[in-house]
Formats: structure tokens, C-alpha cells, sequence
């Protein structure tokens, strides 16, 4: 069944993806980005593309009033992949710094679901897929602004899930590890804006940092390309219920078993061994 699907953060990576394959398979896909070069991309590969920065509230707002203009008011499927990720340690973190992360990741894209719960209220069905992350179940170190934004999308999800129960309208979760994209590129951009790494206590991991930000290709064993979003994205599509969580990634299948089963303390020592194992 061709369905309208609005999807946040389609400049490169995994919004990319889903809204390119999706689009291919016939739904009519609603593919949004931030800076106006990357939706006259979009748009030049035949999609329909709408500017929308979850920073900004107005945008939110006249995206969703141009697809609510353009499909007679219909939206069957919201997916929320917009965000970034804020290197660096939490006592480096500035107020506005975290802010910044958590206008972002979190209260853009809690805005932009109420905006479009009415609608789906209206239609009495839909279907809401939120992109977590693996850092939204464990933590990692310089990861902090990132851990805080997606552990607070993980209780945000698991709410709407129950306050929306019986009225049509679903709500997933995926959970990535490694995925390939410009991810590292963007976050070592923020790094250097808004961290002092040479006056921090953190100044020679920092150094390891760095060198993690700016090499090329995989930062991570396990990497797998945006396409493993995709199949779990596909799967909660089509599923008549589709589950609270997918995981995407080998990692993510471990690391969800060794928290449920591990104590704390265990927990710690394996995440704070990943963490020196990168910044060789």
C-alpha cells in the first residue's frame, strides 16, 4: 500500500537512504533537510523535499502545513532520524552546548510529533518510527551531550507507545550501532566549535579523539551501511503490529543482552575497555 512518509535528516546517511529506497518502492515520500542546497538535492532526485530545521520551530511547523496541503491533509508514517552528534567530555560541555544537542535531537523532533499526532488522531492509524541508538541503552565516554539526548528519546518513545495504545497509531523504535556515514565528519565539525580541548583535563584523550573523528572509512568493527536501517524500517512498515524495538547491528543485540544481564560495575569496565581499545 503506497503510503505519504515525512522523514527528518535526509541530507546524507541513513535519512538519505530510507527516503531514496522507499521513494523507489512508491510511497510518497516526504524527504526533509536542514540547509537549502541539500533539499534542492533532494529534490533533483525526483523526491518531494521540504526544508525543515529542528531547531527551529516556524520550519517544523511549515513543513508539516505543506505536507498537510499537498496530500489533502494525510500523513501515514513520520520517521525521525534528524540529529548530531556532540563530541566531548560532560564537565567540557557548556550549557548552551548541550542545549544546542538537546534542541536538536530531542525537543525538534518531540515537536514535530505532536504536530502530526491530530492528524494521524484524524485518520485513526500511523505509524511513528523514531531512530534511536545503541548510546540510548549504554553509554560510552566524549559521548555525554549524544548518551543524554538519546537515552531521553528512549523514555520519550516508550511513553508515546503507551499513551497511544488502541488508537491505531504505532510507535517503534530502531536502535543502530555502527552505521556508515557522515557522522563522525559532523560531530568532529562541532567538536572543534564548541570544545577547548587544549585548556581541558581531557586534553590527551582529546588527542586520541581527534585522530578517531578524522580517519577515514569505519571507526568501529561491526560498521554496517545504512541499508541494515532500512530492512528494520521496512519490517516495522509492514508488520500489522510492529514491535517497540529493533535492533540494528551486532552490537546492539549484545550490548541489549549484556545490560539486562550484567551488573553495573561489569558493564562499566567492558564499555571503559571499547573506549581506551579507540583511542589508540
Amino acid at each position: 500500500m503506497k503510503q505519504v512518509i515525512l522523514i527528518t535528516g535526509c541530507s546524507s546517511g541513513i535519512g538519505l537512504c530510507l527516503a531514496e529506497n522507499l521513494h523507489t518502492l512508491g510511497h510518497r515520500v516526504f524527504a526533509t533537510a536542514r540547509k537549502p542546497d541539500d533539499v534542492a538535492r533532494l529534490a533533483a532526485r525526483g523526491m518531494e523535499s521540504l526544508h525543515l530545521d529542528l531547531d527551529d520551530p516556524a520550519s517544523i511547523h511549515a513543513a508539516v502545513d505543506e505536507v498537510v496541503r499537498r496530500t489533502q491533509g494525510r500523513i501515514d508514517v513520520l520517521i525521525n532520524n534528524g540529529a548530531y552528534g556532540q563530541p566531548g567530555a560532560v564537565e567540557d560541555l557548556r550549557r548552551e552546548v548541550l542545549r544546542a544537542q538537546f534542541e536538536t535531537n530531542l525537543f525538534g523532533t518531540a515537536e514535530l510529533i505532536n504536530r502530526v499526532i491530530p492528524l494521524m488522531r484524524a485518520q485513526q492509524h500511523g505509524r511513528i518510527i523514531n531512530i534511536g541508538s545503541l548510546l540510548g541503552f549504554v553509554a560510552l565516554p566524549y559521548r555525554g551531550a549524544y548518551n543524554a539526548t538519546k537515552y531521553a528519546l528512549e523514555g520519550l518513545t516508550d511513553t508515546l507507545r503507551l499513551e497511544l495504545a488502541d488508537t491505531g497509531i504505532f510507535v517503534s523504535l530502531i536502535e543502530p550501532g555502527p552505521i556508515k556515514s557522515k557522522f563522525r565528519a559532523n560531530g568532529f565539525v562541532v567538536y572543534r566549535k564548541n570544545i577547548d580541548a587544549a585548556h581541558s583535563a581531557h586534553r590527551e584523550r582529546y588527542a586520541a579523539l581527534e585522530r578517531r573523528l578524522a580517519k577515514p572509512g569505519p571507526a568501529a568493527p561491526f560498521t554496517l551501511p545504512p541499508e541494515a536501517v532500512l530492512c528494520k524500517v521496512l519490517r516495522a512498515l509492514a508488520s500489522r503490529r510492529p514491535r517497540a524495538r529493533y535492533y540494528v547491528t551486532f552490537p546492539s543485540y549484545l550490548f541489549a543482552v549484556l545490560r539486562r544481564l550484567l551488573p553495573t560495575r561489569a558493564l562499566d569496565w567492558i564499555l571503559s575497555r571499547i573506549s581506551r581499545g579507540e583511542m589508540r
